[in-house]
């Protein structure tokens, strides 16, 4: 699903913000990329869906390789990429229901059909009653649950998370990974950039490494009794 080969991306300065990475990710696999702040997390992440392009090497999605790609296809690219950014880019003079909805209309979806099924993950996410607020009268926190309900409302092939649970308790933490668990269930494959070492520990999913924008270390899925009978 994902490869990266011999990837390197140098700032305009010359200075590194990812060096020789070399990763893949299967089909419904589901990952975290952790490292102290400048590690490349976020740097890593947009290759991903052609924020960025790599200064050396190849980034393949699905085979393709996506670096070659011309603009114009990038659109389409992204449609079965969802993306959760760490500052959440939600437009600020549209509702919740909006701003999630704006998904299912770029893709052409009936206008019913997206009532539903907006309505259905603004209730997984605990904030259909807010479906009618305005996003820059939220908390931080109702931000981050409707960035995630856009990201995911498409039911998309990648998800990718920067930071997702950064501005919530516990509690709720609990249940954003639960919906990513779900959602990989479904067989999505699963990104998330993350400093919450609980919410790691909590998982017991593939963790990656970065440290100074190289892979340090690769730690797989721990194996449950659960997972053995599947």
């Amino acid at each position: 699903m994902i490869q990266l080969h011999n990837v390197s991306l140098a700032y305009q300065q010359g200075a590194s913000a990812l060096s020789n990475i070399n990763l893949s990710i299967g089909k419904g696999d589901f990952v975290f990329l952790t490292g102290p702040s400048g590690a490349g997390k976020t740097s890593l992440l947009r290759l991903l869906y052609r924020a960025l392009d790599p200064s050396r090497g190849q980034v393949l999605i699905d085979g393709q390789n996506i670096t070659n790609i011309p603009a114009f296809q990038i659109p389409y690219l992204r449609r079965s990429i969802g993306v959760v950014f760490q500052d959440f880019k939600l437009l600020p003079n549209r509702t919740v229901f909006e701003n999630v909805a704006i998904t299912l209309e770029v893709l052409g979806w009936g206008r019913g059909d997206i009532s539903k099924k907006t309505m259905h993950i603004l209730k997984q996410m605990g904030i259909e009653s807010k479906y009618d607020h305005m996003t820059q009268r939220l908390s931080g926190g109702e931000q981050q649950r409707v960035a995630l309900a856009r990201a995911l409302v498409n039911d998309p092939k990648i998800l990718l998370a920067d930071e997702p649970t950064g501005n919530l308790d516990d509690a709720n933490k609990n249940q954003i990974l639960s919906i990513f668990k779900d959602a990989n269930c479904r067989g999505t494959t699963v990104v998330v950039a993350t400093h919450d070492r609980r919410l790691i520990e909590q998982s017991h999913m593939r963790l990656v490494t970065l440290i100074k924008g190289e892979i340090v270390e690769q730690m797989e899925k721990e194996t449950t009794g659960s997972d053995q009978n599947l």
